[in-house]
């Protein structure tokens, strides 16, 4: 949202309309470190944010930034065309693999929840364990319809980030169960260590600081 301008004689009690507000914690203002990282062609300036662990990672976020996600799925579409259908998990991989779905002339795409929803009661569901963001263990689940569109289908496995891989592990499981063949493993970003292995693709790589 863009910052407002205060108009000329503008009643008193505004003088902080247009000013952009300083938020500080016990009386220090905080400065913000960023990490700037290049994505097969579009420089990305992610802030550096600590963890409860004490971790600082490199926050990516895709929700909300179209040109970022559009280039994203144009560059990751590329690596992921010999792929029947996609499968992600929500929520910042969905956006992304919409717009690759849509790229590669795919009608629809699997989107592994969260949460089991009201037409989930009879899909597939797997326990992961902690994510280096969520810090705990989560499931994640498919409804029949993913998991029919899954079955005997290469399957491209995507995400915005891989880091410790236990969420892909649990993507992984779901392809499986639905007897589905894993193609290949797609991210925007490979995280720390994540950046060495030799099963999956991406488009740039962040440190754990």
């Amino acid at each position: 949202m863009p910052w407002c301008k205060r108009r000329k004689n503008e009643p008193s009690g505004t003088e902080n309309v247009g000013k952009k507000p300083t938020i500080t914690y016990k009386g220090v203002t905080p400065i913000m470190e960023f990490f700037t990282v290049d994505l097969h062609g579009y420089e990305a300036k992610l802030p550096v944010l600590p963890l409860p662990s004490g971790v600082k990672i490199c926050f990516f976020n895709l929700h909300g930034n179209v040109e970022l996600t559009e280039h994203c799925a144009k560059e990751l579409a590329k690596m992921v065309s010999d792929c029947d259908v996609l499968l992600t998990a929500e929520s910042k991989g969905l956006q992304l693999t919409h717009a690759m779905a849509r790229d590669l002339g795919q009608p629809y795409y699997a989107v592994a929840r969260k949460s089991k929803k009201l037409y989930m009661q009879d899909g597939l569901e797997v326990e992961i364990n902690s994510s280096i963001t969520t810090g705990a263990k989560q499931k994640l689940y498919i409804s029949k319809f993913d998991a029919d569109l899954l079955k005997g289908k290469k399957v491209g496995i995507i995400d915005d980030v891989v880091s410790t891989g236990n969420s892909l592990l649990g993507l992984e499981e779901l392809v499986r169960l639905a007897g589905g063949i894993i193609q290949k493993k797609a991210f925007v970003l490979a995280e720390g260590d994540a950046a060495k292995r030799s099963d999956i693709c991406y488009l740039g790589t962040i440190p754990l600081l």
